[in-house]
């Protein structure tokens, strides 16, 4: 079976040969990524400004991480029409795809868009005012998610009009929760986002591609609601924060998970032999013989304090319990 195959048949659960690994830290892949572009011409009015005018504070230095997004443009729920959203459509962020892929031999392709709907709205916003204005300003909320999931839905439409059939995989981030629960009740979230998600998940299917999603947090209810949606995969790091049996006697079988060791409880601090139980329980409680499982690596393991010998203690757990065959390269 060649890569795409593998990766496809995880998320269909169609019988994959083996678990998908997304492990470039430590040379296996099965997936390959290309990448969109800024609009033609787009320039930062000022440093750390990213295209939808939102201002980030770097980390400090010696700290490798994202920073944070501080500089909200959006002032008012009513002045939407002063922003200058973001064109899904220009030519320009397409341009660097086709030569791209010429280099993904026979894997299963995929094209991100990063902070993509709940997240970015916040970003715009900002957090706490997001937050007040859906029970202040309910009509205000669902015009800024208008305009802001109408950028995802142009990328993936874009996608499949320029190159249906040659990237598999849409990847999308979105943080829905705290360590203890998600940022919003059920009904909340039904009302204000739920429809949004299932007009982005039909968008990138009818572009012939996957969906995936990244979320931290307790987000044990919400992967409910976005497999109602049509989500194919979700991307989950605290698999301990969620309960591995939990969220497997919930979901085993009905979405394919994306996962590792615990990126904060488990392979920050605890030992060789921790690492390889906890792989064996996520192979028995969210793998299916049919799929429904791909291990891929957290990227920043120096953010997190693991060492890349944890992380190849923990590629060979899995790839020994589910990925017969498959050859860790030499150090």
């Amino acid at each position: 079976m060649t890569s795409y195959e593998i990766v496809r048949r995880a998320l269909e659960f169609d019988t994959p040969e083996r678990i998908p690994i997304r492990f470039g830290a430590l040379g296996i892949d099965d997936t390959f990524g290309v990448g969109l572009q800024a609009a033609a011409g787009w320039q930062a009015s000022q440093p750390y400004e990213d295209e939808w005018g939102v201002v980030w504070h770097p980390a400090p230095e010696g700290v490798t991480n994202m920073g944070q997004p501080k500089g909200h443009n959006l002032k008012s729920l009513d002045r939407l029409d002063e922003v200058k959203w973001p064109d899904p459509h220009d030519d320009n962020r397409f341009a660097a795809i086709e030569g791209q892929l010429a280099n993904a031999g026979e894997k299963y392709v995929m094209v991100g868009c990063g902070f993509t709907f709940f997240e970015r709205m916040h970003y715009l916003y900002g957090m706490p005012e997001l937050f007040v204005a859906l029970y202040e300003n309910p009509k205000g909320v669902h015009a800024l998610a208008e305009r802001v999931v109408a950028f995802p839905i142009g990328i993936a439409q874009e996608i499949g009009k320029r190159f249906r059939g040659r990237v598999h995989g849409f990847a999308m981030t979105d943080d829905w929760g705290t360590q203890e629960a998600a940022f919003t009740s059920l009904p909340m979230f039904r009302e204000f986002f739920k429809p949004y998600y299932r007009r982005l998940f039909d968008a990138i299917h009818d572009a012939g591609m996957h969906a995936w999603m990244h979320s931290c947090g307790h987000v044990n209810d919400i992967v409910g609601e976005w497999i109602d949606c049509g989500l194919d995969l979700v991307n989950l790091q605290q698999p301990t924060n969620l309960g591995i049996e939990e969220m497997g006697e919930r979901y085993r079988g009905r979405i394919c998970f994306e996962s590792l060791c615990d990126i904060q409880m488990t392979l920050p601090w605890k030992d060789a032999d921790a690492i390889r139980a906890e792989a064996k329980q996520l192979i028995e409680h969210w793998a299916t013989p049919q799929g429904g499982f791909v291990l891929s690596d957290y990227g920043d393991g120096a953010a997190i304090g693991v060492p890349i010998e944890k992380k190849r203690i923990m590629l060979e757990a899995f790839i020994e319990l589910a990925a017969p065959g498959v050859e860790v390269p030499a150090q």
